[in-house]
C-alpha cells in the first residue's frame, strides 16, 4: 500500500491508498493513529494532488506558526 505522511497545518496526518480508496488518519504526539473522519479524501485524487487538496479543504486550521501544508518524508 501507497502511504503518504502530510504536516497539515501542524496537524501530521498519514494518508494510505487502500482498496476502496485513499484512508485518512491523524497522527498523535506519541505517534499513535486514529482514523480522520473529518477528512475525506475523494478516491481518484492523485498522489501528487493531495497537499493541495489538504490546503484547500483545511485551510480554516492555519495559523502564523503553522502556515502551509508539506509532505513530511
Amino acid at each position: 500500500m501507497e502511504t503518504l505522511r502530510f504536516d497539515v497545518f501542524g496537524r501530521e496526518m498519514r494518508i494510505t491508498r487502500g482498496p476502496d480508496g485513499w484512508l485518512v488518519h491523524h497522527v498523535g504526539t506519541d505517534g499513535k493513529q486514529r482514523p480522520a473522519r473529518d477528512v475525506v479524501v475523494p478516491s481518484d485524487l492523485a498522489p501528487e494532488q493531495i497537499g493541495r487538496y489538504l490546503d484547500d479543504l483545511c485551510h480554516e486550521w492555519a495559523t502564523a506558526r503553522h502556515p502551509r501544508v508539506r509532505r513530511l518524508e
